[in-house]
This record gives C-alpha cells, structure tokens and sequence, in this order.
C-alpha cells in the first residue's frame, strides 16, 4: 500500500482520539467535582480523600477515617472524591457509579460505606469471598445494596447508567488530575497534599495542628480589629 494511504489513515485515526478525548473533557469540565461532606461545610479545617473504593488499602483508611469523622464531629469537614483506578481495579468505577447514583437519592454515605465493608470483607478473607470485588458484572450486587437501603432499585439503575453519574466521576478525576494525584488514597489538608499513616493518632496530630493554626489565625485577625 502506498504511503499516501498510510497517511490517510493516521490522519483518520489522530481525528477519532481527538473527539473521543474532547468528548470526554467535556463531558468532565461540564460538572463540578462532588461535594459529598461530613462534618460542618463551614468549618476552617478541611480533610478531603481521593479514593477507589477497589483499592484495598482506602479500605484499611476507611475505618481510621470513621473513627475520625467521629472524634471530631463538626470540628472539620471530611470530603470524599472519587478516583478510580480502573487501570488495576477492574470494577472500581462501577462502584463509584453505585455509590453517586446513591448520592443522587439521598444515601450516598450509606453507600460510601457499605462498599468499604464489603472491601474489607473481600480483601481480608483468605478465600476472597466474592463481594461486589471479584465478579464480572458488579451491576446485580450493587442492585442489592440499593435496595437494603431502601432506595427505588429501578431508579437506581437509571441513574447508575447514566451521563449524570458519569459526568460526576470524570469531574473528580479531573479535580484529582489537577492536582497530581495518581495513587489512592490521596489526602488533602486544607488544600495540601499529606501524607499520614494509617492510624487515629497520625491523623490527630495533623488535624490538631491545622486547628491550632486556624485559631491563632483567628485570634490575630480579631485582635488586630480591635485595635
């Protein structure tokens, strides 16, 4: 074949991964990242995760970061982002699919937390029990899950499948890119990348410390008013 038809189809080719690659910033630029938040919105000191509910270790984080949003209550605002890494984990974006389709009817957190058990479940049996990790076709189990939390379950695959739910996820990974994440779980403090230890003490320590700086921020502001 002559180098003219070569050519051709390398142009042709360069021209579909460019659509399919605006499609998808499009589709991603078009939503907001998630703001799905535990604790008060408005309160100084922010923990947000990037997370892939696959990956075993946001599953060992999981229980770490509950005792967490526990201790400190309205103190901080908690954030979860998704950022599946489905190069490795095969069902990790249908997962985050399940649990923002939760999000849309009102469980997102219900969710959130029941595909972090069922990690745990899986990651921790010697046999690797089949939870939702493991299977082909995730779609039937997280069918279920719905509907122990007593959502409309065909509602729930509507929004499961749809361009909303997949808008959502493409806007966190984006927020995520953005901000060189390209491991899982990631941790923003504040605005800063951390690294902290999976353990309550490690996370106190750095929480305690942002706390402390924002209220001496606090006192200096309103000190230097009154004067």
């Amino acid at each position: 074949m002559s180098k003219q038809f070569w050519l051709i189809v390398v142009v042709i080719v360069g021209v579909f991964i460019g659509i399919v690659s605006f499609g998808k910033n499009s589709a991603s630029s078009s939503s907001k990242p998630t703001s799905h938040v535990e604790g008060k919105t408005s309160s100084t000191v922010t923990l947000v995760e990037y997370g892939d509910y696959q990956c075993p270790y946001c599953g060992e984080y999981h229980n770490t970061i509950q005792q967490v949003i526990a201790q400190y209550g309205d103190k901080i605002a908690f954030q979860f982002r998704n950022f599946p890494l489905t190069s490795i984990h095969q069902n990790a974006y249908a997962a985050a699919r399940a649990a923002e389709a939760a999000g849309l009817m009102g469980k997102f957190w219900e969710m959130h937390n029941l595909l972090y058990e069922q990690n745990l479940v899986y990651y921790n049996s010697s046999e690797k029990t089949p939870t939702w990790i493991g299977v082909s076709d995730p779609i039937q189990v997280f069918v279920q899950y719905a509907k122990s939390l007593g959502l409309d379950t065909t509602k729930f695959q509507q929004l499961y499948s749809s361009e909303q739910v997949n808008n959502l996820i493409l806007a966190d990974e984006s927020a995520g890119n953005n901000l060189n994440v390209n491991a899982t779980p990631s941790f923003f403090l504040n605005g800063k990348q951390i690294q902290v230890n999976n353990t309550l003490q490690d996370f106190t320590k750095v929480i305690d410390a942002a706390l402390n700086t924002k209220s001496v921020q606090s006192s200096g502001s309103t000190s230097q008013t009154k004067n």
